[in-house]
């Protein structure tokens, strides 16, 4: 079994070496965007998870963009975590009532200036959250790029009871992200629905949700930047 550096940089290079990698170049070190990726946006739309969500939390990844700007379209709220959770009011919310520009609310700059700063415990339920992946695994285990933020969003969110079981975690892959036998640790989100480009995969994944922060996995100095953690802490 490959550990999680082994696996992304065996991602990062396949994806740059076959041409798959589309901009922002390189791949390596980010949530990579893949050829295709509106196909796998337009086939997540097609899933009852999306049908029946009315909010959804989505990475702010290149990748995930065509989700946002569908998200919006069909009229979800969207709301996306400020970078490194770093202010205040973490999350930014895009409501398709309140934004002008789709296209330009929906990038990772415009979404600063255009979506609405929240607290969590101003947010409603989380119907659907799309995670950004490096490689994945059939069972719904992820790798992401490493940093832990979107386990940390997740871990945050259900703190403020905002996510629950009920909460459909997804991800839009390309193919090639697709590996076998990742090991997780307590605090990864397991995924319920994969979407590649030519793909549906309901994971039916046994593996359990964190119930919450490890504060023992969390460092003072994390702590110390970002608010929001504060007021969880015991």
């Amino acid at each position: 079994m490959s550990s999680k550096p082994d696996l992304r940089e065996r991602i990062w290079d396949f994806l740059e070496s076959e041409g798959i990698a589309r901009f922002p170049f390189p791949p390596h070190g980010r949530i990579p965007n893949f050829e295709n990726h509106r196909e796998a946006a337009d086939r997540l739309a097609d899933t009852e998870a999306w049908q029946q969500a009315s909010t959804l939390k989505c990475n702010p990844d290149a990748p995930q963009l065509p989700v946002r700007r569908r998200a919006l379209r069909d009229g979800k709220t969207v709301y996306m975590a400020v970078p490194r959770l770093r202010d205040e009011q973490p999350f930014l919310r895009l409501d398709p009532d309140e934004v002008d520009d789709i296209d330009a609310a929906t990038t990772v700059s415009g979404s600063s200036k255009h979506g609405i700063p929240v607290d969590p415990e101003a947010m409603p339920h989380i119907d659907l959250i799309v995670a950004g992946s490096v490689a994945i695994d059939e069972t719904g285990s992820r790798v992401g790029k490493g940093e832990g933020y979107s386990d940390l969003e997740f871990a945050v969110l259900r703190g403020f009871g905002r996510v629950d079981d009920a909460t459909t975690v997804s991800t839009t892959v390309h193919d090639c992200q697709l590996v076998e036998g990742i090991e997780t640790d307590r605090h990864d989100v397991p995924l319920d629905l994969i979407v590649t480009p030519t793909r549906t995969i309901e994971t039916e994944s046994t593996g359990r949700r964190p119930e919450g922060l490890y504060w023992a996995d969390i460092d003072t100095e994390m702590i110390a930047e970002i608010p929001v953690l504060g007021r969880l802490q015991p």
